[in-house]
């Protein structure tokens, strides 16, 4: 698989927020790490699909859409760069989560990601959730 198709296929699954089909595009002993989030990594992947069932399960936020912005090439043909944007509502309120993906991919599956998610916007995830 491509990095272009795990990128549609991580969003795909990040709109129906399936723990299962986002767990199936890491290699076996992958690692998903949050370095902005403050959040342990997910070593392996059924720490992905656990770590990601729990999370997408507890959060009140309903996945409107994901927006691909941008997909960079790196001298490194096995890393990429995502831009993104999460657009959510939460409790009636929208929010938009923007991101950024770095991913190295080798034989077809997601070896490392770092996850950089927007903080002031996380923030007001869970400031609408609170309401």
């Amino acid at each position: 698989m491509s990095i272009d198709e795990i990128v549609t296929r991580f969003h795909a699954a990040m709109a129906a927020k399936s723990a299962d089909d986002l767990a199936d595009l890491y290699a076996e002993d992958g690692l998903h790490e949050f370095p902005f989030g403050g959040l342990e990594p997910y070593e392996g992947r059924e720490k992905v699909r656990a770590g990601y069932r729990a999370s997408w399960g507890a959060s009140p936020a309903e996945v409107e859409e994901v927006r691909r912005v941008a997909l960079h090439r790196t001298a490194d043909p096995e890393v990429a760069v995502v831009e993104q944007e999460v657009l959510v509502t939460v409790k009636g309120r929208p929010v938009t989560v923007p991101g950024l993906l770095v991913l190295r991919v080798r034989d077809g599956r997601i070896v490392h990601c770092r996850d950089y998610m927007d903080a002031s916007a996380i923030g007001k995830v869970r400031e609408a959730a609170a309401v």
